[in-house]
């Protein structure tokens, strides 16, 4: 198959990327507009493969979108480009809006279009997989877990924004027929993860003695999902997954932000010879800081029907 990834330099994009041209035949075209989160190096080991090509590609540029469908002509689209940091939506939601949803708006009318021109085992094989979020679903109290079937509550403009984008797939597969798929995704960390996220910045901030900054007291809980994990979900889920269908990616392993940073800094005590001076563990270095307005208190995804399914 030919795989058109959106966004495939940036942090989850690109380990969907490594996963399509490391552990399948299949070939990908990486369409991205190397904002500051996107970056090339992420995928030095999988440039050189003949089933890989990239294009400076901004998705919210209609006529840049639909030249390269007509040159790469793929069989899937996996539609990951998006603005993704909470802090700065609330700092300038106007970017979340125009690449979020205009952008997403972009895609689904391209795709359609395509789509239509299809014919045979092409057509009936098309797939387009757009990528989401579970802050789409708002906050949960201390019991129950997201799933398919939970009402949207946003909370802030970036979950807005990615609500808006699921909104406007799940119209192209009810209005106009366009074999779509959702997938909904608890937090992600691993390789290659963005220094303005939580477990890198961490790490990062510590090694140069500076404060860690933990929103509130810390006891906000989050799902924790293995990037490499995710990506093997969603291509799972862009081969076998029902058109029309959504499916919660999670990892089952909730755990509060604080005790996030703590183990960072416990496994950092045994890894860093060279403390900062002003400090004998790595723990001491945490501040509480004023909460983020809208902050949910805690993610936790019901992953039970990509399981069974």
């Amino acid at each position: 198959m030919r795989i058109l990834v959106t966004g495939g330099a940036g942090f989850i994009g690109s380990a969907v990327v490594r996963e399509i041209i490391n552990n399948s035949e299949h070939s990908v075209l990486n369409l991205d507009c190397l904002t500051y989160a996107g970056n090339l190096e992420n995928l030095r080991e999988v440039s050189d493969s003949d089933r890989y090509s990239f294009s400076e590609t901004d998705i919210c540029d209609l006529e840049a979108v639909k030249a390269a469908f007509k040159s790469f002509q793929p069989d899937a689209i996996m539609h990951l480009a998006a603005e993704s940091h909470v802090d700065r939506s609330i700092d300038n939601p106007g970017a979340f809006i125009q690449t979020n949803v205009i952008g997403t708006y972009n895609m689904l009318a391209t795709a359609l279009d395509y789509y239509a021109a299809l014919a045979g085992d092409q057509k009936d094989n098309f797939r387009f997989h757009h990528i989401s979020t579970d802050e789409v679903f708002g906050s949960l109290g201390s019991e129950g877990l997201f799933n398919e079937n939970t009402p949207y509550a946003p909370n802030s403009p970036y979950s807005a924004s990615k609500a808006s984008s699921d909104h406007l797939v799940r119209a192209w597969f009810t209005t106009f027929g366009l074999p779509t798929l959702i997938t909904n995704c608890a937090n992600n960390y691993g390789p290659y993860h963005f220094p303005e996220k939580l477990v890198p910045l961490m790490i990062l901030n510590a090694i140069e003695g500076k404060p860690l900054p933990v929103y509130g007291n810390g006891q906000q809980i989050r799902d924790w999902l293995y990037v490499e994990d995710h990506a093997r979900a969603l291509l799972t889920v862009v081969l076998d997954g029902v058109p029309g269908e959504t499916y919660n990616i999670g990892g089952h392993n909730e755990i509060k932000n604080l005790e996030v940073v703590q183990t960072i800094c416990r496994i950092l005590d045994t890894k860093v010879d060279a403390k900062p001076t002003s400090i004998n563990r790595f723990e001491d270095l945490i501040t509480y800081v004023t909460d983020r307005p809208g902050h949910d208190v805690r993610y936790a995804i019901d992953a039970s029907k990509i399981k069974s399914e």
